[in-house]
C-alpha cells in the first residue's frame, strides 16, 4: 500500500532508494490526469517520466520519494505547497509558467469544498493572523516591495512603467476615484506601512485616520510621518478597524477587504455606515472572485490565514447593500496585478540569498511559490482584482466622466 500522506525525511528518503513499482506509476497517472493536456513532465525519482499534451513541457516537476507521491493523490492543493517546501518535490524549468499550465487545466470542481464563510475573524483572530504576515519584519518586505513599501496592485500606465511609478499612480487613481478636497477627513482600514495615508495628506491636504493592526507597519508609518513633517495630518492608530469613532468624508480600504471573511462583511458594512457623512464616499480596493471559492488551501496554511477572496456580489450583497450604499464605480486592474507581482518575484529572486540568511530555505520557496503562483492567478484569470467606488445614494460626488477616460 502507498505511505501514509507527508511521509518525509529519513524513512522518505531510504524509499526513494528503491525503483518505482506498478502502484508508483499508477499515482503518478492519476497526478498527471488532474490536469489535462497541461505542458509539464511528470518524473519520479528513478527517472520514469509522463509528459502529457503536443506542446513541449513548460517545466517539470519531479517526485523525490514515495511520500511527496502519496501526498500529491491525497490532497493535492495542499501538498503541492508542502512537498515545494520541504524539497520532496523539485521543479525545473520556469516556475509561473508552471503554474499557469496548472491552473488554466485544474478545474474548480476538483478544488477541496469547506464553509465559505469559515471561522469569524474576530479581532484577537484578526491581529494573530496579521502578526503572522505582516510582522515578518520590515527589512525582508523592503527587499523585494517599492521604495514606498506599497503591498497592493499598482497601475501602470505604460507597459514600461517602473514599480516605483506604478505605485505612485495607484496612489494618485484612488485619490482621484475618491475626488479628495482640502480639509476633509479621510478614515484608510488597514494601511499597511502607510503609504497611501501619507500621500493623501502629502499630495490633497486632507487628514488621514490610518487604522492597522500590525505592530511593525505602525511603527514604520508613524517615524515616516514625523521624517516627512505629516503627523499634524495622519494618525496611525494600532487597532482594529471596527473600533473606528467619529465621521469622515471618505472611507477607504486597499488590500485589507481580503482579510475580512464573509461572516465580517455586514458588520464591516456596518463600521462603513456609521463613519460616512451624509455626502461621504468611499473606495474598497480587493481581490477577488468570479464566483464563489475558497482561498488555495497551502496559501491559507502558510501564508495568508483567515484569508478569504470575495466575488462582486458576496461585497454588494453583504457590505454595500445592507447600509443602502450606491455604487459608482467598478473597475478591475487584473493584468495590473499580474504584472505588479512579476517585479515582485523578480526582486524576491534577486534578495532570495539574502532572505535566507534571515530565515531559511523552506521560507524562501515558500514565498517563491506564493508569489509565482499569484502571479499565474492573475494572468490566467483565477483571480481578479477590483476596485469599488460607493457612497450614499444622494452623494453629489457621482463623477461625471469615469477616471482616466
Amino acid at each position: 500500500m502507498l505511505p501514509l500522506p507527508g511521509l518525509h525525511g529519513t524513512i522518505a528518503a531510504s524509499l526513494a532508494a528503491f525503483p518505482s513499482t506498478a502502484l508508483d506509476r499508477w499515482a503518478l497517472r492519476r497526478i498527471q490526469q488532474t490536469v489535462p493536456g497541461a505542458a509539464i513532465r511528470f518524473t519520479l525519482w528513478d527517472g520514469f517520466s509522463l509528459t502529457s499534451g503536443p506542446a513541449p513541457p513548460v517545466a517539470s516537476i519531479r517526485f523525490n520519494n514515495r511520500g511527496a507521491l502519496a501526498s500529491w493523490v491525497w490532497d493535492p492543493e495542499l501538498n503541492f505547497g508542502e512537498t515545494y517546501m520541504s524539497g520532496a518535490v523539485s521543479i525545473t524549468g520556469d516556475l509561473v509558467s508552471l503554474l499557469e499550465e496548472i491552473y488554466r487545466r485544474f478545474p474548480d470542481t476538483k478544488r477541496r469544498r469547506f464553509r465559505l464563510q469559515g471561522g469569524s475573524n474576530d479581532i484577537s483572530r484578526a491581529r494573530a493572523h496579521v502578526h503572522r504576515h505582516y510582522d515578518l519584519g520590515n527589512h525582508f518586505y523592503r527587499y523585494w516591495l517599492d521604495r514606498e513599501m506599497v503591498y497592493t496592485c499598482a497601475y501602470f500606465p505604460e507597459p514600461g512603467t517602473t514599480l516605483e511609478d506604478a505605485q505612485v499612480a495607484k496612489m494618485e487613481r484612488v485619490c482621484r476615484k475618491l475626488q479628495l478636497r482640502r480639509g476633509e477627513r479621510v478614515v484608510e482600514a488597514g494601511c499597511g506601512w502607510g503609504a497611501l495615508a501619507l500621500f493623501m495628506a502629502r499630495q490633497y491636504g486632507v487628514s488621514v485616520t490610518a487604522f492597522n493592526l500590525s505592530v511593525e507597519q505602525i511603527a514604520f508609518a508613524r517615524e515616516r510621518a514625523r521624517e516627512q513633517g505629516l503627523s499634524d495630518l495622519v494618525d496611525f492608530v494600532e487597532d482594529d478597524y471596527r473600533n473606528v469613532s467619529g465621521t469622515y468624508d471618505a472611507f477607504v480600504s486597499v488590500g485589507m477587504l481580503e482579510h475580512v471573511g464573509l461572516d465580517g462583511f455586514e458588520q464591516l458594512g456596518a463600521v462603513i455606515d456609521r463613519s460616512l457623512t451624509g455626502n461621504g464616499r468611499g473606495l474598497l480596493h480587493f481581490i477577488g472572485r468570479d464566483r464563489p471559492l475558497p482561498l488555495n488551501a497551502w496559501i491559507r496554511k502558510r501564508i495568508f490565514p483567515g484569508a478569504y477572496p470575495p466575488t462582486l456580489r458576496e461585497v454588494c450583497e453583504h457590505v454595500l447593500e445592507p447600509p443602502g450604499l450606491s455604487i459608482f464605480d467598478v473597475e478591475n486592474l487584473r493584468p495590473h496585478y499580474a504584472t505588479t507581482l512579476h517585479h515582485w518575484l523578480q526582486r524576491f529572486n534577486d534578495a532570495s540569498d539574502r532572505i535566507g540568511a534571515m530565515f531559511d530555505e523552506p521560507f524562501v520557496r515558500a514565498w517563491r511559490l506564493y508569489l509565482a503562483g499569484s502571479q499565474a492567478a492573475f494572468t490566467t484569470g483565477c483571480m481578479q482584482l477590483f476596485q469599488v467606488v460607493f457612497g450614499r445614494p444622494s452623494s453629489p460626488g457621482v463623477p461625471w466622466a469615469r477616471i482616466g477616460g
